[in-house]
């Protein structure tokens, strides 16, 4: 079977080939079957029916409602604060402070660091916005007022905003990721040309749609939450320990979450107040943060400033590369993104450093946002690429074809899977890449001035541990389940085509279920790495389960299935059947009638991939990125037309929903670029646009057509082969965008956003 590349329109089927394309859908080609289709979301008519209940849409009989008070400064100590006239209000029933909270311990290091600092633990106040009480009330309107008579004063300190200020302290590799390779001093020696420049990145805010929310209602020891998290298990052991519970006591909900972008990744204060207040008042309570809150309280992406370093031989071949990275911390946080790391495994060069430091001022928590530190460390990395393509007279494609990393630079095992090459070349046709003239400025459309810009794309892998558990029923559907968090990805239907082809079944006769800490572990939906750890953990599942049927039957005289191993057997069509001879066999719901059996229960497990015990390096997913841009000299106005995307994201197990990642990741791309920056003013710390009126993003007449083609093959290190995509989307854009400005003008931004007072000629 093949299909037809001119006329595909991404819905189709898998057919064999390693490669496919598509505009705005996307294709994938692979067996023919279920998996790799791009079927419509699962839960798609919950949500469009308005039946998909997210955490800000539950209640408990009896719930109060709680709202935050903030600090009006960024550094001090509060002096006095006077809840009288709040609790005066009609309908307020509790005002808690540093002063009548209860002591809390730190919570428990998790899979992506520290907890954030326990709140309302003293009287420091550590920067603008920072929770100083939560009120309580029957309404949330009563909250909301009574939280604007709470009246604080402070001790007001002199706080350190500038990472360049030299009173900031500075940390230097806290986790241990600084990198060394070969002699680089001895690699810039032997270079021909040297490139280097400092490129900057501003903090950036997360902002999914939905407001975070909090419902929280304790019964004696047992506690359960309704939570915006991208993680259950994260939240319900943060929660056990810092409440001084068993963990089995903990129930953490989120079967939908409006977005995340990584703000849902941490157990924050307002969590922790919320769970606080519902056991001081013994009774429900929930919190539903502000957008003005949203940028203060669910982390936010670091700004950086990087310094790098490129020798190459005249002939293109990298001999150094030397990159160092600057990025801001909270006072009392430990999230870092260590933004030079990529810089370490992106080309082939033998001789490399990377070095990162943490400056801390008095802000908000930063923590992960889409695509953490590869998103600013690609950016820097990517523009300097291009500037030593120009210096070297060469075409920026060819530099990057000629330094591939054909192994894992850090251990020198070849790659679970690469085909980075494929991207570029199958970019550059799909793009027209070869109608660019090289001389910035010389393409132009009237007076409008043409830009291509290109950029590479690798991906770390992150591994991560899973479990899920796959049952059939008697009459022969199946529920297959694991805690894992859907926040858009559609991690809900590619699961459920999972489970349906390894059992055999209709995607109607399979339900997944999700977003409940009752069910077995998963990991958080972050880093790109939830789709391959949960996929072989249901790819185990099933498998355990046939081979369950099986057993059951292994000495049965009326099953045409006696004694067959799992090898022997096919399943399809909602039996299990010889293979090769369909009419050797029977249904999951006669076996379990047969043995009186309601349901038939099977678990599965996956651990992360061991390179010494591969041979081969697991790789992160791969993507070369190829942008269009046209820009009115005399107004400075630039506008996206065209952004080819081509992915190395190994299996993938639906196209619609792996196509719509790569979208929207392309369209933060383009917010990273063109808008988004968090403003703090450096006098006061407060955050100056913390509103969707100011705080700058991509709406659609900012979003050009946007092709997406997928390559490669099943990467090797895991049973299914999938490698995630949420984040590969993203990295890349700017970059690419940034060069593309350079050939249309020839003016080189090493800062973005890319703003129109830099681009007026």
């Amino acid at each position: 079977m093949t299909t037809d590349r001119s006329t595909d329109t991404g819905t189709g089927t898998d057919t064999g080939s390693s490669t496919g394309t598509g505009t705005g859908t996307g294709t994938v080609l692979g067996t023919g079957t279920v998996l790799g289709a791009g079927i419509d979301r699962v839960d798609a008519p919950l949500k469009v029916t308005g039946a998909a209940r997210y955490p800000n849409d539950f209640t408990l009989p009896g719930t109060a409602h709680a709202a935050l008070v903030g600090s009006t400064v960024a550094a001090g100590r509060i002096t006095g604060i006077d809840v009288s006239r709040a609790l005066a209000e009609p309908g307020v029933l509790d005002v808690i402070t540093h002063l009548t909270a209860p002591r809390l311990e730190r919570g428990p290091m998790t899979l992506l660091g520290p907890s954030p600092p326990a709140p309302l633990q003293d009287d420091r106040v550590l920067y603008h916005g920072q929770h100083v009480a939560i009120v309580v009330a029957e309404t949330a309107e009563q909250a909301r007022h009574a939280a604007r008579l709470v009246d604080v004063a402070y001790e007001t300190g002199k706080a350190v905003l500038d990472p360049a200020d030299p009173r900031a302290e500075t940390v230097t590799d806290p986790w241990g990721l600084d990198t060394e390779r070969g002699d680089v001093t001895a690699g810039f020696d032997r270079a021909d040309v040297v490139v280097e420049g400092t490129y900057t990145t501003p903090d950036n805010t997360n902002n999914p749609l939905g407001l975070m929310t909090t419902l929280a209602a304790w019964q004696g020891d047992t506690l359960t939450v309704h939570d915006s998290t991208q993680g259950t298990h994260n939240v319900r052991t943060s929660l056990a320990a810092i409440f001084k519970v068993p963990e089995s006591g903990v129930r953490v909900l989120a079967p939908f979450v409006g977005g995340g972008f990584g703000a849902g990744l941490r157990v924050w204060p307002h969590v922790l107040l919320t769970v606080l207040a519902a056991r001081e008042l013994g009774r429900p309570v929930k919190l539903v943060l502000t957008r003005p809150q949203m940028f203060t309280s669910v982390g936010h992406r670091p700004d950086s400033s990087q310094r790098i370093r490129i020798g190459a031989s005249r002939d293109g071949e990298l001999t150094a590369v030397e990159h160092h990275g600057l990025s801001s911390a909270a006072m009392e946080d430990d999230d870092f993104e260590p933004v030079s790391l990529c810089s370490a495994v992106a080309y082939a060069c033998p001789a490399a450093l990377t070095r990162d430091r943490l400056a801390r001022l008095h802000i908000p928590s930063p923590g992960s946002m889409r695509a953490p530190a590869i998103g600013q460390g690609n950016f820097a990395l990517e523009t300097a690429i291009d500037e030593l393509a120009h210096a070297l007279g060469t075409d920026p494609l060819d530099l990057r074809l000629r330094n591939l990393a054909r192994v894992d630079p850090l251990s020198g095992l070849p790659w679970s899977s690469n085909a980075l090459r494929d991207c570029y070349l199958l970019g550059a046709e799909r793009f027209g890449w070869s109608r660019r003239t090289p001389e910035p400025g010389s393409m132009r459309d009237g007076h409008r001035l043409i830009g291509y810009g290109l950029a590479s794309v690798s991906y770390p892998y992150w591994p991560w541990t899973s479990q899920a558990r796959a049952s059939v029923r008697r009459d022969g559907s199946a529920y297959v389940r694991s805690a894992a968090t859907d926040i858009g990805t559609g991690t809900y239907t590619v699961m459920t085509q999972l489970a349906a082809e390894l059992l055999g079944l209709d995607t109607g006769r399979v339900r997944f279920g999700l977003g409940d800490s009752d069910m077995p572990y998963a990991p958080s939906a972050g880093g790109s790495g939830l789709t391959g750890a949960l996929a072989d953990a249901v790819d185990a599942a099933c498998r355990r389960l046939v081979r369950d049927f099986l057993d059951v039957v292994r000495d049965d005289d009326a099953s045409p299935l006696r004694g067959a191993t799992p090898e022997q057997v096919t399943a399809a069509g909602g039996r299990l059947h010889l293979a090769g001879r369909p009419d050797q066999g029977e249904s999951y719901a006669e076996i379990l009638a047969r043995h009186g059996l309601e349901e038939l229960s099977a678990d599965g497990r996956s651990t992360p991939p061991e390179a010494e015990k591969l041979g081969m390096a697991p790789a992160g997913a791969f993507a070369a990125k190829f942008v269009e841009i046209r820009i009115d000299p005399e107004l400075g106005r630039l506008r996206v037309v065209r952004v080819v995307s081509v992915v190395d994201g190994g299996r993938i197990l639906n196209v619609k929903t792996a196509t719509s990642q790569i979208i929207g990741g392309t369209v933060g791309g383009i917010g990273q670029a063109l808008f988004e920056e968090t403003v703090t003013d450096r006098d006061t710390g407060r955050i100056a646009n913390a509103t969707f009126g100011d705080y700058l993003v991509p709406v659609n007449a900012d979003v050009p057509d946007l092709e997406v083609l997928f390559v490669g093959e099943p990467d090797r290190a895991t049973t299914v082969g999938t490698k995630g995509v949420g984040e590969v989307g993203l990295v890349g854009v700017a970059a690419a965008i940034g060069n593309a400005i350079h050939h249309a003008t020839g003016r080189r931004l090493r800062s973005v956003p890319f703003t129109i007072d830099q681009l007026m000629l």
